[in-house]
């Protein structure tokens, strides 16, 4: 009977890390390191659109450690937030955060998430989803105490916000795959997963 293949998540995030936890799945992690900022530039200067770039940032990612592991699953992801037509990136310090979080302030934006699996250099799996979100119009003493409550915790995620924690006072509606705003499209990894004998059916 054939071994169950070692599974890799080539990400350093705790959020999607806690997702393969609580659902019982077996896995560790390496981060790839790639040049997250190059692959974004050159898909908005060619004109490409943050689903095309989410998938090839996580193809990136799963590839570069796959090419480490022989026959391992490597799970690679990313999120590219969207407001209107402008891309946010994960803000550098605190300052940042909220500045960030006063342009998205009663706007709606979409968080663009894309998962693959590849092994060796194949990639046999990939799922994407587009949740969409609209925050409230919260007032400058919430998001000072917001701030000063999550500290350095909202630089790990695109939008400066956790929906897990408190991050989720910050919205009047979400609409969409909850896991995928956390990072993964986790049914659907699940069900492939299953496919691969790497968790029980």
């Amino acid at each position: 009977m054939a071994s169950t293949p070692e599974l890799i998540l080539a990400s350093a995030s705790d959020a999607r890390a806690g997702l393969l936890r609580a659902a019982g799945v077996s896995f560790t992690i390496e981060p790839a390191d790639i040049d997250e900022t190059a692959i974004k530039r050159d898909y908005r200067e060619s004109g490409r659109d943050a689903l095309a770039c989410a998938a090839a940032l996580a193809e990136a990612k799963a590839r570069t450690i796959a090419g480490r592991h022989k026959d391992a699953l490597v799970i690679g992801a990313d999120q590219i937030l969207v407001a209107d037509d402008e891309w946010f990136d994960k803000p550098g310090d605190l300052s940042e955060a909220v500045v960030q979080l006063l342009r998205l302030r009663g706007r709606d934006h979409i968080l663009v998430t894309s998962a693959c699996v590849f092994q060796d250099t194949s990639r046999l799996w990939q799922a994407t989803a587009i949740p969409k979100l609209t925050m409230r119009r919260f007032g400058d003493a919430f998001l000072a105490g917001y701030i000063e409550a999550e500290g350095s915790a909202v630089l790990g995620s695109v939008g400066a916000y956790r929906l897990e924690g408190r991050g989720i006072q910050l919205f009047a509606r979400i609409e969409g795959d909850y896991f995928a705003i956390l990072g993964l499209p986790l049914l659907e990894l699940l069900a492939f997963l299953r496919g691969q004998r790497v968790v029980g059916e």
